[in-house]
C-alpha cells in the first residue's frame, strides 16, 4: 500500500488483500503512487476524465448512436460531485444538444448504477418512441483515500479500484442487445444499523473515510431478502411461487406441531445468468449461500472482483461484459443484476437478450483467456 502510517496498518492490509479475491491486475488511480497520495481537486478530475471518457467513447464506438441522438444524460459517482457536476463535464466534452435533460446522482454508493436503470425505465416510460438515455457509472478515488489507522476505514483503500462503465437505454427496440424487464428498488435506511453500514465520517484524528461496517454482508443479506420478496413473484415462474405458497401454508397450518422451513425458490428457473456486485469475497458469499447459487453462476462476479477489484456502482456491467466475452450469453437468457450500496439499499433489475454480441470487445479483451482463475481457500478472520 503506498501510504500507510504505522506497520500494524501495513500488516492488517496484508492480509486483508490476501484474502480479499482480488488480484494483481486491478487497477489504482495515479494520485495513489505518491507518498503521502495526491488528494487535490486536480488529480481527481483527471481521473475522472481518464475513465468516464473512456466508457461513453466505448458506448458509442458499440451503437449505431452519436451524441446528437442524446436526449437524457444519467451520470453516477458516490463520493466525489465537483461543480460543474460531472453530467456538465460530459456534455461540454461530446457537446450534446442544449435541450438534453441531464442528472446527476451522488451518495449513493455501489447502488447508484441500477438506481440510474430504475430512472431511466421511468423517464423512458412517459417519453416520445425513439428516446435516447446515456448512463455512466463510475466513483472517483483520488480525493477519497483514507490516510488514517482505523481499521474500518482502511477497507475501501484495499478494495476500490478505478472503473466506470456507460450504456444507452432507448424506448425504440432498433440495434437494442437487451430488453430491460423488472427493476425492484429496497432501502433499509429505516434501520439505524443498516443506515450506518456504509458510512462516510471522520474518525477520532481528523482524517475524512468510509467507515464499513463488520456487519456489510449481514447487512447485505437482510436488504436482499426484502428485495426478493417484492422481485421474487414478478420473475418465477408459477410453478417455483406454488412451491413458496405451498411451504408458508404448511408452517402456518403446523405451527407449533412441527419445524416447517420456508421453500427457498430455485431463482435459476428465471434466470441462466447472475451479475452479483462485486463488493467483496463475504458479500458475493452471502447472496451465493442465501439464494443456493453454484461456484458457475457466481463465476463472472468473483472474476470480475479479481481482475477489477470494486469498482462500484459499474461493477455489473464488467460482469455482464465478462459473460459476453466468454460467448455464454445466448438469445433469449435472463440475468439478474443485483446490486447494494449505501443508505442501505439493494436493487434488482432483469434483462433478457435480444441479440448477443458478435465479438469480444471490452474490458475482458486482453485477458478472457485467462479466465476462470482458481481462488484460494481462506480464513474469514483479519
Amino acid at each position: 500500500m503506498p501510504y500507510l502510517v504505522d506497520e500494524e496498518s501495513v500488516a492488517f492490509a496484508i492480509r486483508l488483500l490476501e484474502r480479499s479475491g482480488l488480484g494483481d491486475e486491478t487497477c489504482v488511480p495515479d494520485a495513489y503512487h505518491y507518498m503521502p497520495p495526491d488528494r487535490s481537486l486536480r488529480a481527481s478530475r483527471d481521473e475522472t476524465e481518464l475513465v468516464i471518457f473512456s466508457a461513453v467513447d466505448d458506448a458509442f464506438a458499440r451503437s449505431a448512436l452519436g451524441p446528437d441522438d442524446i436526449d437524457v444524460l444519467i451520470v453516477n459517482c458516490s463520493i466525489f460531485t465537483p461543480t460543474p457536476v460531472f453530467a456538465d463535464m460530459v456534455v461540454n466534452r461530446y457537446k450534446l444538444r442544449a435541450e438534453v435533460q441531464n442528472v446527476n446522482l451522488s451518495g449513493m454508493g455501489c447502488s447508484a448504477g441500477l438506481v440510474s436503470v430504475g430512472l431511466a425505465k421511468n423517464l423512458l416510460q412517459v417519453a416520445p418512441p425513439g428516446t435516447n438515455v446515456l448512463i455512466v457509472s463510475t466513483e472517483i478515488l483520488s480525493s477519497q483515500y483514507y490516510v488514517g489507522t482505523e481499521r474500518a476505514m482502511l477497507l475501501p483503500n484495499c478494495l476500490f479500484r478505478m472503473g466506470a462503465a456507460a450504456m444507452i437505454l432507448s424506448n425504440s427496440p432498433e440495434h437494442a442487445r437487451y430488453r430491460l424487464g423488472r427493476v425492484v428498488r429496497t432501502v433499509t435506511a429505516a434501520r439505524d444499523t443498516d443506515y450506518r453500514c456504509v458510512f462516510q465520517e471522520e474518525d477520532d484524528k481528523g482524517n475524512t473515510g468510509i467507515r464499513l461496517s463488520k456487519d456489510l454482508a449481514a447487512t447485505a443479506g437482510h436488504a436482499l431478502k426484502s428485495n426478493i420478496a417484492a422481485f421474487g413473484p414478478l420473475v418465477l415462474p408459477a410453478s417455483e411461487q406454488l412451491l413458496v405458497a405451498a411451504s408458508f401454508l404448511k408452517r402456518k397450518l403446523l405451527s407449533g406441531r412441527a419445524k416447517v422451513r420456508l421453500y427457498r425458490p430455485d431463482f435459476r428457473t428465471a434466470f441462466e445468468h447472475f451479475c452479483i456486485h462485486a463488493g467483496g469475497r463475504g458479500v458475493i458469499d452471502e447472496v451465493q449461500h442465501g439464494l443456493g447459487l453454484s461456484d458457475d453462476d457466481v463465476e463472472a462476479s468473483r472474476m470480475t472482483l479479481h481482475r477489477f477489484g470494486n469498482t462500484s456502482s459499474s461493477s455489473v456491467l464488467y460482469e455482464l461484459a465478462y459473460l459476453e466475452a466468454k460467448g455464454r450469453m445466448k438469445k433469449g437468457d435472463r440475468v439478474w443484476m443485483i446490486s447494494f450500496g449505501a443508505g442501505f439499499d439493494c436493487n434488482s433489475v432483469a434483462w433478457e437478450c435480444v441479440k448477443p454480441p458478435a465479438d469480444a470487445d471490452g474490458p475482458w479483451l486482453d485477458c478472457i483467456h485467462r479466465y476462470p482463475v482458481d481462488l484460494p481457500e481462506v480464513a474469514k478472520d483479519v
